[in-house]
């Protein structure tokens, strides 16, 4: 490797002195950039670097948010002045973007255009405001048993290919149409192929121009996916500040911003917490979480996709991200296995909105007997797998009926699997939902064969 250079670089300007991987250690004539300020390294600038410590009075440990390939002892550092900034405004409508605000659809660059800090503060708790307004959702599963908050936080609980990215995309499919505000996607260390994917089934559902879509995906290294959720949280915060515009905020996958600040903090060197996560998790998820919050001009609405380690919702990431959503939705990978989709599990999943005072006494009541109901057959499935169903009473009997039908019912066929399922996807309202069920409940269609409640919209559609 070079040796480090002898010269003194200009004020404000630095020079590597230690590259292992992401982690670059950098040597400034005092004084030193603060934390979070944004570097740029190597010959041409175009290695951007993030200060993430200060280990002694001329050099600053800094996370690379790009591949270091090339990087070398000696090479120069120039201080940006400031932290990472992204565009923000309506010139994103539309537009497919990276951590650095940069286009990766191959259209035209943007120019001229306002920045803001990647970092930013939360809303001040006097500037807060809490709504008891429900967001439909079109999904009977959902909406009947986990009602969305308007300007809330949601969470879609599962393991590895129940169906939570599925769900992401008919929640996009089905709000962005009527909904009047804008929608920002952000992925956070996905797959390259499904950005694609959705990028493509968004054109051609005509939703892009009120879409901004952002990727820090896998490939990428974990100081850009570590990042990429603020990066988002800055434009959102735009359009709800400066443009009084509601956002739904879609993040596909919120544990992978915990699993690359891991990944961090193991290139930094700290000792890891429980289970191997960073001693800082608390601390990360929440500097992200509290600034998705609602204003008195326009509300942010985040729904995130969460995986959950070999299924275990007692998985520290999983526990932490809990505490911060008034909706959580888990999905079962049994429900799965035996075709009921969407996965949700009736028992698990549960919303802060669910109260006779927000929903309504008809809402809160079908929902508390529908799982009652479903709760029952649970308990009745050992009997049933030893004696047969024979041998249960006539009240247990019925009760079984009636939840096989409750579970057949809230299937539902989507839209973005029309072209693997073959079925045209259905959009049922709230009020379509619990007739629907109430009508189940009231043994009105026992004498149904049940595989007729089977991925169908709302009885009477």
């Amino acid at each position: 490797m070079n040796a480090p250079s002898r010269t003194s670089p200009e004020p404000g300007n630095g020079t590597v002195v230690a590259v292992r991987g992401s982690v670059v250690d950098v040597h400034f004539t005092p004084p030193l950039p603060a934390r979070y300020r944004a570097l740029h390294a190597g010959d041409d600038g175009e290695i951007v670097l993030e200060v993430h410590s200060l280990l002694d009075r001329e050099r600053a440990r800094c996370i690379a948010l790009t591949p270091t390939r090339g990087l070398a002892r000696g090479m120069p550092v120039r201080d940006s002045g400031g932290p990472l900034q992204v565009p923000v405004g309506a010139s994103l409508l539309g537009r497919v973007l990276n951590v650095f605000g940069e286009t990766i659809d191959n259209g035209e660059p943007l120019e001229d255009i306002d920045r803001w800090p990647i970092h930013r503060s939360p809303l001040a708790l006097n500037e807060r405001v809490t709504r008891t307004e429900i967001f439909e959702t079109g999904i009977k599963a959902l909406d009947l048993l986990s009602p969305l908050e308007a300007g809330g936080k949601a969470g879609l609980f599962g393991g590895a290919g129940v169906g939570k990215t599925v769900l992401i995309t008919e929640l996009i499919h089905n709000m962005v149409g009527h909904y009047q505000g804008i929608s920002l996607f952000c992925g956070i260390g996905e797959r390259s192929r499904e950005a694609e994917e959705l990028y493509r089934e968004m054109r051609d559902a005509d939703v892009l121009d009120s879409t901004v879509m952002i990727f820090g995906q896998m490939n990428e290294p974990p100081g850009a996916r570590f990042r990429v959720g603020h990066a988002a949280l800055s434009i959102a915060e735009h359009f709800r500040d400066r443009q009084h515009r509601n956002v739904l905020l879609l993040i596909d996958n919120i544990y992978r911003y915990v699993q690359s600040g891991t990944e961090v903090s193991g290139l930094m060197g700290r000792i890891p917490s429980r289970v191997g996560y960073q001693p800082t998790l608390a601390t990360e998820l929440a500097e992200l979480e509290e600034r998705i919050c609602s204003s008195a001009s326009a509300a942010i609405t985040s729904v995130q996709a969460v995986y959950v380690p070999a299924d275990d919702l007692t998985d520290p990431a999983a526990a932490h991200i809990f505490g911060h959503l008034s909706a959580s939705i888990v999905l079962s990978r049994k429900r799965a296995s035996q075709g009921l989709y969407p996965a949700v599990d009736p028992l698990q999943s549960e919303s802060k909105m669910l109260s006779p005072a927000i929903v309504g006494e008809r809402h809160y009541r079908t929902a508390q007997q529908v799982r009652s109901t479903l709760a029952e057959y649970e308990e009745l499935k050992d009997i049933i797998a030893m004696l047969g169903e024979e041998e249960l009473s006539r009240q247990d009997r019925a009760t079984v009926s009636k939840a096989r039908r409750l579970e057949r019912f809230l299937t539902q066929p989507f839209f973005t699997t029309e072209h693997f399922t073959g079925q045209p996807g259905q959009l049922v309202e709230l009020e379509q939902t619990i007739d629907g069920c109430e009508r189940i409940l009231a043994g009105e269609l026992a004498e149904v064969d049940e595989q007729e409640l089977y991925m169908r919209g709302a009885l009477d559609g």
